[in-house]
């Protein structure tokens, strides 16, 4: 009885250390498979830092499990040391070519996102969601406005410029402080499996204001033109652009919502390479149309949760199928900071990262009041908006294309400040869920962990 015990006991320590004798097998093989020149040709390369970044994230994520932080963190941490700014076993060639995998990734975490919207939950918290919306976009945004332009001097790009032009920079950043990380919410509630008012509000919230902040985003871009360049007014097209991307990209996700539906009703085998044919063939469709890929798989994922049973069905085959996609899309994240930027920007990054949470906290806890929230949701539920990631990026390179006058130079000030988002946020997720006691409690959806 007592070997039994002892058994059990030291199991714990005996997988952390096969864990660390793995990962760091597996780096010393793509060591000396990439110093010793054993097979140059870049797609081999790719194919490699898949399995490496898969393996090592995987081992990663055991060996973090002794400080209880989240298996996300491991992914990011794993491709920071493999990537092109430390030992350089993951190059940037290698890193552009993992693009695909991050197409994948965000199609499955939208259509996560949407199924994992339940009409219900959002019709509950709808006085709360709707006192969030309006507090975190408005006076969240004004604040994060205020907080650039007062680091403006410290920033070349935007020091010596006129009033006008800083306000409409600031006005850019402020839109872009108040998105949120769909990808490592969802990444960390699949890892804890949890349910309560945290992680109910945390999913409506997450999931349903990366809709308004794109929407924002167009409509500011429209109105600080003039203010950033003087000979521009206030366009039209713009604002019916908008109008046809978000009606096209919801007309589109239903469609795909109800096609889905009727196929998990039908067929519902190979689902997995049906998933992957909508993450990359439908993708490219959906930006070629000129509309938005988040919007319409969220969208799709909404119908077929809500407007059909085969929710569960849909869940348990993104689950299966995300559970190697996004170590690979986390890894390659971390694989992709830009670590030399964020050396020269980190006082600045810092400081407004700062700012955003602290920003963050006085919007939620102002909402949350209004909203006569319960004390677990005052005290907490600002703990998923810390996180940004994909969608953060995404916008700044929309900023980025429209204004190429600074936009390389603020989004590399993006990319600094997200890099630091997107290591503090999911720690601290993962902390309050488990201090409210929500981990383990979500119902399965039939699939193995």
């Amino acid at each position: 009885m007592s070997s039994s015990s002892s058994v059990r006991t030291d199991s714990p320590i005996l997988t952390r250390l096969a864990a660390l004798i793995g990962l760091t097998v597996v780096f010393a093989i793509l060591f000396v498979t990439d110093r010793g020149g054993v097979h140059d040709d870049s797609s081999f390369r790719a194919v490699a830092a898949v399995g490496f970044l898969l393996l090592g994230g995987m081992l990663g994520a055991q060996l973090l499990e002794v400080f209880k932080l989240p298996h996300l963190t491991a992914y990011i941490l794993v491709g920071v040391v493999a990537g092109p700014y430390v030992m350089h076993l993951v190059d940037h060639e290698t890193v552009r070519k993992l693009s695909p995998v991050n197409t994948l990734a965000l199609a499955l975490i939208a259509l996560a996102g949407g199924a994992e919207l339940q009409l219900p939950m959002v019709l509950a918290q709808r006085r709360s969601l709707s006192y969030a919306m309006v507090i975190h976009a408005v006076i969240g945004g004004v604040l994060a406005t205020g907080a650039f332009m007062l680091s403006a001097p410290f920033l070349p790009f935007a020091r010596g410029q006129s009033w006008s032009v800083v306000l409409g920079i600031a006005a850019l950043w402020g839109v872009l402080a108040v998105s949120r990380s769909p990808s490592a919410t969802l990444a960390i509630l699949s890892e804890t499996r949890p349910d309560g008012p945290v992680t109910r509000f945390a999913l409506a919230f997450v999931m349903s204001s990366d809709i308004v902040v794109a929407v924002l985003m167009s409509l500011v871009i429209a109105l600080v033109r003039p203010l950033i360049e003087p000979l521009s007014v206030i366009s039209l097209r713009d604002v019916q652009h908008l109008g046809h991307e978000l009606l096209g990209s919801m007309t589109l996700g239903m469609t795909l919502g109800f096609v889905l539906s009727l196929y998990l009703w039908l067929v519902s085998g190979q689902l997995l390479l049906v998933l992957v044919a909508i993450g990359f063939g439908l993708t490219a469709g959906i930006r070629y149309l000129h509309f938005d890929p988040l919007l319409t798989f969220l969208v799709a994922g909404f119908v077929v949760s809500n407007l059909s049973g085969q929710g569960a069905k849909l869940l348990h085959a993104v689950e299966a199928t995300g559970s190697i996609v996004f170590v690979v899309f986390f890894a390659t994240a971390g694989a992709h900071l830009d670590l030399p930027l964020l050396s020269r920007l980190w006082p600045v990054a810092l400081a407004l990262a700062g700012g955003r949470i602290a920003i963050t906290l006085l919007a939620h806890h102002l909402s949350a009041w209004l909203a006569r929230d319960e004390p677990v949701i005052r005290r907490w539920g600002w703990a998923p908006l810390i996180s940004q990631a994909g969608l953060t990026l995404g916008l700044s390179a929309v900023v980025e294309a429209a204004f190429p006058s600074f936009g390389t130079a603020f989004r590399s000030l993006v990319i600094a400040t997200v890099a630091i988002n997107e290591i503090i946020g999911p720690i601290v997720f993962k902390a309050v869920l488990e201090r409210t006691g929500e981990v383990g409690k979500a119902k399965d959806h039939g699939a193995t962990d």
